[in-house]
């Protein structure tokens, strides 16, 4: 008796069609989230938060499980021996990446002293050129000879007011290191599973008509990173205002993370409630200077820190911040903080600021960083 093969050529037919739709439904929607899936944490991911105090200011160092080295900022000016000393205690004859958040002293002072020091793979800054504007040459008149060239000029003791910023470009350009422009969404590969993301800043630039709530436009265009490591994740907001961090709140970011390093120093002008809500930190790091003038931190910060049971850890205080991860949640140690001192002070109160850090107070940060005023001694 001759079997049918009726029955059977559909069925092949139906499994065909099955392949072919669950095929392009991983080419679809498969792949991208295959490719979105950050790599295995394959040893530890170290990060310092560098004390370059009792000055205000910022440099921290990434280093990846592969020995791939990141600098973001370099503190005040004089501050390069201790970041040099710094990456030689851990090791790193080389930066592969300088990141400098924002043309502020405080976080590109000791820049020039760095990049002069130790070799720079890649510069990465957020684009804003305050070059002293070199001036132009007289036109001659006509039939006029030129005039002789004059003995170079004794180098003034008074710099100008960006010499900060000519000092880091100057030694960026004779470092030979490729210099890029920070663009929002690029990530940069570390090795070992270590990524880290540009979040900010994003067109268009903040100006000070933007800053009339409170702040400075170029904290608030300061570069924004997030670093992931398996399980980790981890928000550097260099000195971001309220304004970066709404502009934050308003895109498809995934904002939440283990760990924050707070923007501007724990200025009364960023880390909102709204913002915190949204990353949920467990843990707070703190850049700040005993002798900063701004109320760094700022009460109302460390409230809302302590508000969401967020621990939370100051350079003035404890020192150099050091954190270290595997990357696996279900490790003993997820996450590890430690610092290089015992606070002597409260962890939780905070400084009362003498000067207004906003552009609307006419805020120029270009130092004024001195010891505190000495107190007069109480009359008898």
């Amino acid at each position: 008796m001759k079997r049918s093969t009726r029955g059977c050529g559909c069925a092949i037919a139906v499994l065909l069609v099955l392949l072919a739709g669950g095929g392009f439904a991983f080419w679809k929607w498969g792949r991208p989230w295959l490719r979105a899936r950050p790599p295995k944490p394959t040893g530890e991911l170290q990060v310092h938060v560098l004390d370059v105090g009792p000055t205000e200011g910022d440099s921290i160092l990434i280093v990846s499980p592969t020995g791939t080295s990141v600098l973001i900022d370099a503190g005040d000016a004089g501050k390069g021996k201790v970041i040099l000393d710094a990456l030689k205690r851990y090791k790193v004859e080389k930066l592969d990446y300088f990141i400098a958040t924002h043309p502020h002293p405080d976080h590109i002072g000791a820049a020039d002293e760095v990049i002069s020091a130790i070799k720079v793979g890649t510069v990465i800054d957020n684009g804003v050129d305050l070059s002293t504007p070199k001036p132009s040459p007289t036109p001659l008149k006509k039939g006029a000879k030129p005039a002789p060239t004059p003995a170079p000029a004794k180098k003034s003791k008074v710099q100008s007011i960006n010499a900060f910023f000519d000092e880091y470009k100057d030694a960026v350009d004779k470092s030979g290191a490729r210099h890029e422009k920070a663009e929002p969404g690029k990530k940069y590969d570390l090795g070992g599973g270590a990524i880290v993301t540009v979040l900010a800043p994003s067109d268009p630039f903040f100006t000070k008509d933007h800053m009339k709530t409170g702040g400075n436009e170029t904290n608030a265009n300061s570069i924004v990173l997030r670093l992931d490591y398996g399980d980790f994740s981890m928000l550097l907001m260099g000195d971001a205002e309220d304004q970066t961090e709404t502009r934050l709140l308003g895109k498809e970011l995934n904002l939440k993370a283990n760990v924050i390093k707070i923007a501007h120093h724990g200025s009364k002008y960023a880390t909102s409630e709204n913002f915190l809500k949204r990353v949920q930190p467990e843990a707070a790091l703190i850049s700040d200077g005993a002798w900063n003038r701004y109320g760094h931190p700022a009460q109302p910060v460390l409230d809302r820190l302590k508000g969401i049971n967020a621990k939370v850890y100051r350079t003035d205080l404890q020192g150099e911040i050091t954190l270290t991860t595997h990357g696996k949640l279900d490790s003993a140690k997820f996450y590890e903080i430690t610092t290089a001192k015992e606070a002597k002070e409260d962890i939780w109160t905070g400084r009362e600021g003498m000067k207004d850090d906003s552009s609307r107070s006419g805020f120029i940060a270009y130092g004024d960083f001195g010891p505190p005023p000495k107190q007069k001694p109480a009359r008898k």
